[in-house]
């Protein structure tokens, strides 16, 4: 059936979903408070967490980046889905049955849509499992075997084979009603002279998102006959496969490294398994790439890796020449964490995996547990590569180490890491100093005209701090809109609380723009009363926003805490809306004073006793503000 999902249906998809439920998938979320969740921005890199989900609301908001929006905003955002395939994936987690208008405008994205590459790959998945158990697949399971890997080891991470046939997954997908294009756009068949298998013949791994949906494989080459020499094959680029965006093993490790706050990145598929095997299921590893900026975002939203908290990325590095220059790439990157970066080795090179075969399941976690400062292993190796016997090469060792020593992230540790490396060279401290300082002012000083990081100079107040203003208009946080913010953030958040108490104001009650626009869109979606009884009226609200600001804005009031230790009852709300239009009457007094003053009593005399006369209601009007202002607060 074509045509758009009934608006009945978004709506019954929207009062199912449980927001922090699906953006727990992609963050670690910690209790922030009045009824909010926080986290680090998956939008965005940042180093204390400025991302808030309110799941009353169904809401989320970034102070630092100012996105926001509703639970298919999010997907739509993080995932790349269009509004329709948002609400199709929600459907099918939640259990809602969509329904579709016959006629007019398909708002389905052309091509195969996301869900049907998806269950692509589950099919797939679930065939090459079965495969895994054939007499073809022999050599397969030696090679686990070999590696310490039962069939129960195979069944938990989802191993399996590829048939050496060459079209036997596409058979196996056509018979399921996957077509050529499905077939195709997933990675998983191509187009030679006829359809033929992208995997023939490997021992393959399933590459899955946070949520445990397979998007990809990895394969490994197990026949001495394989046409392909390369020992590892990886799904190429699609729709939902981003090898740069994605990390081995995160479905199973995500929630042991949120908790551990500790996260352990290994080189390899094989080394995956043999971690979690022994014990630590904090072990990921990059899909056939070096580990990049991509991957560390995707790490940092479930390591919470910020300030408050003492996390930590261990690296798996061999003991050789590779492994060391693996280990000085990593350390170039080491600023894009927060936590403490360490740097764990085997003896004799070994990898987990080999560690695990010949020594057991204890030395994997002994591997771990006596990992060695990232810095201190770079910076062994910087000093080794001199000989100390000669005083000019002492010097040059010293040059060296100074320049990575003036590079540390922490500058408390700096006067005590040019401690270690005046012991490691052999000279005086003071000299260590002085040549630390050196290599900070040649190459390691910030920029003055540089702008300020955002996240580290934010004050982190009980409440998250405003965006930045437009350069035309007021700063939204300025004292003298105050009021204006707390009443919108009431109405979007409390509409049952505000009910027709709000009646009485208008657009003119609210002097910054931005606020007016908010209340516009408010009264333009039928007020609070209409929101009371609609779980999916602040979307709305914020649908009909044209300008990307007060988009923003309308997310931001809808998740920001309200700054009181009670519940929202009729005598907080009262004191608010009555505020705003004591603020209001003020304005309008001081106007017509103003046009008084400036108006002849003589020469205009009709004119002036009826401003008078207005001005007289005005101040009675403040009046009875002012006493239900007092009453309401007892």
């Amino acid at each position: 059936m074509v045509g758009r999902i009934r608006d009945e249906d978004i709506a019954a998809v929207r009062e199912r979903v449980r927001i922090d439920e699906v953006v727990s998938g992609y963050v670690t979320l910690r209790n922030a408070g009045g009824g909010s969740m926080k986290g680090l921005c998956p939008f965005h890199d940042e180093k204390s967490p400025s991302f808030h989900v309110t799941p009353s609301r169904g809401f989320f908001h970034c102070f630092g980046c100012q996105e926001g929006g509703d639970v298919f905003t999010f997907l739509m955002k993080i995932d790349g889905l269009s509004f329709g395939e948002a609400v199709e994936r929600m459907a099918d987690k939640y259990g809602v049955q969509l329904r579709r208008d016959e006629s007019g405008y398909d708002d389905r994205p052309k091509g195969p849509q996301r869900r049907r590459l998806v269950e692509a790959h589950a099919v797939a998945q679930e065939f090459y499992a079965e495969q895994l158990g054939t007499p073809d697949a022999l050599q397969a399971r030696q090679f686990l075997a070999e590696r310490g890997f039962d069939q129960n080891a195979a069944l938990h991470f989802g191993v399996g084979f590829a048939p050496r046939d060459g079209e036997a997954l596409w058979r196996h997908l056509s018979g399921r009603k996957f077509t050529s294009e499905e077939a195709i756009a997933a990675g998983l068949v191509a187009m030679g002279r006829s359809m033929y298998d992208k995997f023939r013949g490997r021992l393959l791994w399933p590459i899955r998102e946070t949520n445990g949906d397979t998007i990809g494989f990895g394969a490994r080459r197990i026949f001495d006959d394989d046409r392909i020499e390369a020992k590892y094959l990886n799904t190429g680029e699609t729709a939902i496969y981003k090898k740069s965006h994605v990390l081995y093993g995160i479905d199973l490790a995500r929630k042991p490294i949120a908790l551990s706050s500790q996260a352990v990145i290994v080189e390899g598929y094989t080394d995956v398994m043999a971690c979690h095997l022994a014990g630590v299921t904090t072990a990921v590893a990059t899909c056939g790439t070096a580990f990049g900026d991509d991957h560390a975002r995707v790490l940092r939203r479930f390591l919470d890796d910020h300030a408050e908290l003492r996390s930590e990325v261990v690296f798996t590095f061999d003991g050789d020449e590779a492994g060391q220059k693996a280990a000085l790439r990593t350390f170039e990157g080491d600023q894009r964490f927060v936590a403490q970066t360490y740097v764990a080795v085997a003896p004799e090179g070994m990898d987990p995996c080999e560690l695990r075969i010949k020594e057991g399941d204890a030395a994997v976690r002994e591997l771990v547990a006596t990992r060695r400062p990232l810095y201190r292993f770079v910076l062994d190796n910087v000093v080794g590569r001199y000989d100390l016997d000669r005083a000019d090469s002492r010097v040059d060792a010293l040059r060296a180490g100074a320049r990575l020593v003036a590079s540390v992230r922490d500058r408390s540790k700096v006067d005590a890491f040019a401690r270690e490396l005046a012991g490691m060279v052999g000279v005086d401290i003071e000299q260590a100093r002085a040549e630390v300082r050196r290599a900070a002012a040649r190459g390691n000083a910030p920029d003055r005209n540089a702008p300020r990081d955002r996240d580290r100079d934010r004050v982190q107040a009980g409440a998250p701090q405003a965006p930045a203003p437009r350069s035309n208009l007021p700063d939204l946080r300025d004292p003298r809109f105050g009021i204006e913010r707390e009443t919108l953030k009431l109405v979007l958040q409390h509409p049952v609380a505000i009910g027709r108490t709000s009646a009485d104001i208008g657009a003119n009650d609210f002097t910054h723009p931005t606020y007016r626009a908010v209340w516009e869109l408010v009264a333009a979606a039928g007020g609070a009363v209409a929101g009371q009884n609609d779980p999916g009226w602040v979307s709305k609200v914020r649908e009909g926003a044209s300008d990307p600001a007060v988009s923003s804005l309308v997310s931001a009031l809808a998740v920001e805490p309200i700054p009181v230790n009670k519940d929202i009852d009729a005598g907080y709300v009262a004191t608010h809306l009555f505020r705003l239009q004591e603020l209001t009457a003020l304005r309008r007094i001081d106007e017509v004073k103003s046009r008084l003053q400036r108006t002849n009593p003589v020469e205009n005399e009709t004119e002036f006793n009826r401003m008078f006369g207005e001005l007289a209601a005005l101040e009675q009007a403040r009046r009875t503000l002012r006493e239900k202002i007092v009453g309401s607060a007892e």
